[in-house]
């Protein structure tokens, strides 16, 4: 297999934030399926660009070891068929057009915690909503459970999203029906952002049914795929979606669910990457409940029976003294001086954007948005459509 020169490690972030590196991985995340391994070992090895230049013209490149060569060529030979039909620059005008915008590694709002994913990390996200996705995810909460759910599923899902939601968490799900769609509607009537992984396009609404839920996602929170605008959804393709889900959030919660379910898969895939896994214990007479209290006995699932219990998993602090939202602030004299720079930055009233603040702190723009998300994580600021401004304990927001 004969190709060019691989880029250094040195040359991979200049790469990586390349207006040409960002459409050639929109181009992978067409033609192939998310979280190969091989294709990752080949992004490692070359960058995207690079990856797929070789595979629109049809030359294959050499990929380190011989264990993955046969399993390589096959793929190549998929890839290769599926690029020649690929048109990236139509795919990204479309996008454009619909809101839809593409996030990959290095961008600001990539979601850092994906990279532990490793060999099955995505190669890109198409993502369509109001809010910046790092940052929402940085004080997240995966909800996850049953389509089939019962009334009681369905009551516990709603006050436990909402509740979070209300003291500033924002609710990951996948916006199926049932638990997943009770979590989101439960975090939308929070006032804080909510987040719905899908097995399709962004802009498709699928289940048909949650077409409205999904427009009140975009206004009020993020929609977010591996699969470009126009992908319909496949069976296999909510269990690979599903590690997303439970990589986006430092803990998962199952409401809900049978002994083999998707909500279990994603269990599992949180489990793996040592995340808190939490579950709701149900009537022992009901088949919904199977799995959670399989996940109790013999995983060593939390049992949580609400919010504050969630909470209290991922919240080490715990709540800030005083603050009757529950939400939790670190206090400002652990955080460093970068941090403190920017946190003064802000007015003392209203909100201002990146680039106020930027400025006032002494940072470039990209530097300034990674540190209000920290500083967000840590309970000190939010962001409104306004711009960012400073957050007080138990204040009751209104919904922008």
């Amino acid at each position: 297999m004969d190709g060019e020169r691989p880029v250094t490690p040195a040359e991979q972030p200049q790469a990586a934030c390349s207006a040409g590196e960002a459409a050639a991985r929109a181009g992978w995340s067409a033609v192939a399926e998310p979280g190969d391994p091989v294709l990752d070992a080949l992004l490692r090895t070359y960058s995207a660009a690079q990856a797929w230049e070789a595979v629109r013209a049809g030359t294959p490149l050499p990929l380190p070891g011989t264990a993955v060569s046969t399993t390589a060529y096959r793929r190549w030979e998929r890839w290769q068929a599926c690029a020649r039909d690929t048109d990236v620059d139509g795919m990204l005008t479309r996008a454009g057009e619909l809101g839809i915008r593409l996030v990959v590694p290095g961008d600001p709002e990539w979601p850092s915690q994906l990279d532990l994913l490793a060999e099955r990390r995505p190669y890109a996200l198409w993502v369509r909503g109001t809010h910046d996705l790092r940052n929402a995810c940085l004080r997240s909460v995966s909800i996850v459970g049953s389509r089939a759910a019962s009334a009681y599923g369905l009551h516990v899902a709603v006050e436990m999203a909402a509740t979070l939601a209300h003291h500033g968490w924002c609710v990951v799900s996948g916006g199926a029906y049932g638990i997943d769609g009770a979590a989101h509607r439960g975090a939308l009537s929070g006032d804080a952002a909510t987040v719905a992984v899908l097995a399709c396009g962004v802009d498709l609404a699928y289940p048909k049914g949650h077409e409205q839920l999904f427009a009140e996602v975009v206004n009020h929170g993020v929609v977010v795929s591996e699969y470009p605008p126009g992908t319909a959804p496949t069976r296999h393709a909510f269990l690979v979606r599903n590690r997303l889900i439970a990589a986006l959030t430092p803990g998962t919660v199952v409401v809900e669910a049978g002994q083999r379910s998707g909500a279990m898969n994603t269990a599992a895939h949180a489990q793996e990457l040592g995340r808190t896994l939490m579950a709701v214990p149900g009537p022992v007479t009901s088949a919904l409940s199977a799995g959670c209290h399989r996940l109790l006995r013999d995983y060593q699932a939390v049992c949580v029976t609400g919010a504050r219990d969630v909470m209290e998993q991922l919240s080490p602090l715990g709540a800030a003294e005083g603050d009757s939202s529950g939400g939790v602030q670190v206090s400002a004299d652990l955080l460093d001086d970068t941090a403190q720079r920017v946190l003064g930055a802000l007015p003392e009233r209203g909100s201002a954007g990146v680039a106020r603040i930027a400025a006032a702190s002494g940072l470039g723009p990209d530097a300034a948005l990674r540190q209000l998300g920290l500083l967000a994580a840590a309970g000190h600021v939010e962001r409104t459509p306004t711009g960012w401004r400073r957050r007080i304990p138990g204040a009751r927001r209104p919904r922008g």
